[in-house]
C-alpha cells in the first residue's frame, strides 16, 4: 500500500482595498507576492510480519513408538542432535553389524580373486625363465648325445683320444678341486648355502668327469659296444623331446596365461565385485534403516513446538517438532503491489515499527524481493524480506510491523 502524503501551502496576499483616505499617494497600485512551489512527499509503507532466520518442521522417516524423548521445549540444539528415538534400535543394530561383516567377507573375496589373476601374469614369467633354462639345458644334452652317438658309430682318431685323455685330466683335476672345497662342509646342515652350493659344484664336476671317461672309453672301443649304441641313440632322442617340448612351452608362455584359466579368474573377480557390491548396498540400507529411527536436528535453533511423548505411536512424514533459528530477526512483507515494488530495490534502508511497540524503531536493510508474484486482495503482490539490523528482546515471531522504505 502506497502513501502518499501532499503538503500544498497556497498563500494569497496583497489584496488591498484602495484606500480614499488621501496620506500619501492619490491612486493605489495592487501589491502581489509570489507563491511558494508545492512539495510533494512520497514514502512507500507497508504492513509485515516478524519470522525468524530459519525454521524447519521435523518428521521421523519410519513409522513406530517412540522409545525417549530427549528435548524440551526451549532447549538449544545444534545439527546433529538426537531430538527423540524409536523403538526396535537392537535389531537394526544387529542387522548393521550382519551387513558390515558381509561386507568384509566380500571384500576378502574379491581382493584373493585379484591375486589370483595377478598371480597368472606373475606364474608365466617364472615359467618363462625356467623353461628357457630347460631349453638351454635340453640343447646342451642334445649335443652332448649327438657327440657320443657319433663317437660310438665311428672309429675314433688318435686326435680324438688325445683330446678325450686331456679332458678327463682336466675334469679329474677340477672334480678334485670341488671334492677338497666341499669337504670343510660336507658336515654343515643340509640348509647351509656355502654347503648347497659347493656340493652342486661337486656334483657338475662329477658329472663332467664321469662323461669324459665315457667318451674317452668309447674312442678306446673300452665300452663302445652295440648296446652302448642303442642307448646313447635312445638318451639322445629323449633328449631332442625335451627340447621340442620346452621350445613348444616357451611359445605357449610367450602367448600369455591360458585363456581358460584368465577366464576362470576374471570370472571370479566378477562375482566378487557382484556380491560386495549387494552387502555395501545392504549395509547402506541396513544404516539407513537405523538411521531412521531418530529424529535430527538439521539446523542450529531452538525447540518452539514439540508434540511427543514416550510410548505414542508415529506416522512417518507427519511433523512433530519445530526448530527456529533467532539468532537473526527479518520482516516478511507479502503486500508490495506492482506499483509498489518498482520503488523497491535490494540494499534499500527501511525503518521498521511493531505495532506491540510503538515507541521502538528498528533500521533494516531489504535483503531479497520475490521474482514470483501472488495474486492477493485483487492485487499483484511480490513478497519481500528485509534483515532487521537492531536486534530488541522483546521482538516475538509473528508480531505485525509497519515497514517505511526510506528513499
Amino acid at each position: 500500500m502506497k502513501v502518499k502524503f501532499f503538503l500544498i501551502v497556497l498563500l494569497f496576499s496583497g489584496i488591498s482595498l484602495a484606500a480614499c483616505s488621501a496620506v500619501n499617494t492619490p491612486t493605489d497600485e495592487p501589491q502581489v507576492e509570489e507563491i511558494p512551489i508545492a512539495i510533494a512527499e512520497t514514502k512507500v509503507v507497508a504492513d509485515g510480519m516478524l519470522v525468524p532466520k530459519e525454521t524447519v518442521d521435523l518428521a521421523f522417516a519410519a513409522g513406530g513408538e517412540v522409545a525417549e524423548v530427549l528435548v524440551e521445549e526451549g532447549n538449544v540444539l545444534s545439527i546433529g542432535d538426537v531430538i527423540a528415538r524409536l523403538s526396535g534400535r537392537e535389531r537394526l543394530e544387529s542387522a548393521v553389524a550382519a551387513a558390515e561383516l558381509e561386507v568384509q567377507a566380500a571384500q576378502n573375496d574379491l581382493l584373493a580373486a585379484e591375486v589370483a589373476r595377478t598371480t597368472l601374469d606373475d606364474d608365466l614369467s617364472v615359467a618363462l625363465t625356467q623353461t628357457l633354462d630347460q631349453i638351454t639345458q635340453s640343447k646342451e644334452a642334445v649335443r652332448t648325445f649327438e657327440r657320443r652317438v657319433r663317437n660310438l658309430s665311428s672309429t675314433a682318431d688318435q686326435a680324438d683320444i688325445d683330446e678325450a685323455k686331456a679332458s678327463v685330466i682336466l675334469a679329474e683335476d677340477a672334480l678334485e678341486k670341488a671334492q677338497d672345497a666341499y669337504e670343510p662342509y660336507a658336515d654343515k646342515a643340509e640348509t647351509n648355502l656355502i654347503r648347497a652350493n659347493l656340493l652342486g659344484r661337486l656334483a657338475v664336476a662329477q658329472r663332467n668327469y664321469d662323461d669324459a671317461v665315457r667318451r674317452l672309453n668309447n674312442l678306446q672301443g673300452i665300452t663302445g659296444d652295440e648296446f652302448d649304441l642303442e642307448q646313447a641313440k635312445a638318451e639322445l632322442q629323449i633328449a631332442q623331446s625335451r627340447l621340442d617340448q620346452s621350445e613348444e612351452d616357451y611359445q605357449m608362455y610367450q602367448a600369455g596365461p591360458h585363456p581358460d584359466a584368465v577366464k576362470l579368474a576374471d570370472s571370479r573377480i566378477t562375482t566378487a565385485e557382484v556380491r560386495l557390491s549387494a552387502a555395501e548396498s545392504a549395509l547402506v540400507a541396513a544404516e539407513s534403516a537405523l538411521s531412521d529411527l531418530d529424529l535430527i536436528a538439521t539446523i542450529d535453533g531452538t525447540v518452539v513446538d514439540l508434540n511427543l511423548t514416550p510410548g505414542e505411536q508415529v506416522t512417518p512424514g507427519k511433523p512433530i517438532v519445530t526448530l527456529a533459528d533467532f539468532s537473526q530477526w527479518y520482516v516478511e512483507t507479502d503486500n508490495l503491489t506492482e506499483i509498489d515494488v518498482v520503488d523497491i530495490s535490494p540494499d534499500q534502508k527501511v525503518r521498521i515499527v511493531p505495532d506491540a511497540l510503538p515507541e521502538l524503531s528498528l533500521a533494516g536493510i531489504v535483503e531479497t524481493i520475490s521474482d514470483k508474484f501472488e495474486e492477493k486482495r485483487g492485487d499483484i503482490t511480490y513478497t519481500t524480506r528485509i534483515l532487521i539490523e537492531e536486534i530488541d528482546p522483546r521482538l516475538r515471531w509473528g508480531m505485525t510491523v509497519v515497514i517505511t522504505f526510506e528513499e
